[in-house]
């Protein structure tokens, strides 16, 4: 892999390589992708160091590490969502106050355009089995052409209030959203709806 990372220049690139790679575990073609969609977004958006980052992935598979990582955006923190929709896909924005309309970025990765890179494509679209050297490879080669994204308006509601309650069937406190009467937690409503 070093053989493939001394394409690699540009410092600051490198250091978020080896940040994302201590996260990781190890350097995947899924957590290299997120590196990518996370300096596209920094560009787009004019992200600068300290700014709050809300990032919405639309996979679970290794691209969500990256923006942990670079944009100290978690799920604990509430900056990261993820929607499982096995898509490659992220849409990222700065803070935008309650009840206010802003706008973010959705970057996906391109198949269509990946195609020019062999190694890189069959990797995604799983025709063959590819070593991870080769898709990073075609990763650094490909930079942001492999990549299609575009503003999309986002809003951000107003917050419920938050309450404590005790569940009356489990006896098990929880965060209750809203001023509804019902003191039922959301694993006790769940089972009682099977």
């Amino acid at each position: 892999m070093n053989d493939v990372l001394s394409k690699v220049t540009d410092k600051e690139y490198l250091k978020q390589i080896e940040d994302v790679i201590k996260f990781h575990g190890h350097l995947s073609g899924g957590a290299f992708i997120g590196i990518q969609m996370y300096n596209i977004a920094k560009k787009v958006l004019d992200i600068k160091d300290g700014d709050r980052v809300y990032a919405n992935c639309e996979t679970r598979n290794c691209m969500p590490d990256a923006f942990q990582v670079l944009g100290n955006c978690t799920t604990g923190n509430k900056r990261l969502s993820i929607k499982d929709y096995d898509i490659m896909a992220v849409t990222v924005n700065k803070i935008i106050p309650e009840n206010e309309v802003g706008t973010g970025v959705r970057i996906v990765f391109d198949h269509k355009k990946a195609e020019k890179y062999p190694a890189l494509y069959n990797w995604f679209m799983n025709i063959k089995k590819v070593p991870h050297e080769e898709v990073i490879s075609d990763l650094i080669d490909a930079g942001d052409s492999i990549y299609s994204w575009k503003s999309v308006e986002i809003h951000v509601s107003e917050k419920k209030p938050k309450f404590s309650a005790v569940c009356g069937l489990c006896g098990e406190s929880f965060i209750k959203k809203g001023t509804d009467d019902e003191n039922i937690c959301p694993n006790c409503a769940e089972k009682s709806a099977e």
